[in-house]
């Protein structure tokens, strides 16, 4: 018995059209800087008096980052560029993403709204979320009768 290669792709040529405009998508994904879709990371923490959410979003200006509250979900968007203005030399490996990117979270309702601040410091914005005084934790004092 003699072992044949398999090669599942050899005759991708004599696939239809579309398989090949798919294929061509894919590679120029993976292949182009700035065409790659760019999802910062994210860190949630709670408190007993707040939310905070942590973005990594470095290399961006304030004015590039887009802050929104509304109706319970906090969203956060922006652009990063692609600046390929160099006079000599050339790119020898492009790894970081780059383009717009959106973020979206449900907010419990002990969030106060109103109160929701941003600050960007570092490559890392960070939001603060204040509870409302009803979700914040209370300490009551009992008594016991000896």
């Amino acid at each position: 018995m003699s072992l044949i290669k398999y090669t599942p792709f050899a005759d991708f040529d004599n696939f239809p059209a579309g398989l090949r405009v798919f294929q061509d998508s894919v590679n120029r994904l993976f292949a182009e800087p700035g065409s790659r879709p760019w999802v910062p990371a994210v860190d949630i923490e709670e408190t007993d008096h707040e939310l905070v959410v942590k973005a990594d979003v470095p290399d961006m200006n304030m004015k590039d980052l887009d802050v929104r509250m509304e109706n319970g979900t906090l969203t956060l968007r922006g652009e990063r560029n692609f600046e390929a203005k160099k006079t000599e030399g050339g790119w020898h490996r492009v790894e970081r993403s780059y383009g717009t990117f959106e973020r979206a979270f449900t907010v419990p309702d002990t969030v106060n709204p109103e109160g929701v601040k941003a600050d960007y410091k570092n490559g890392v914005l960070t939001v603060k979320l204040p509870k409302k005084e009803v979700a914040k934790p209370r300490q009551i004092k009992v008594d016991v009768a000896s």
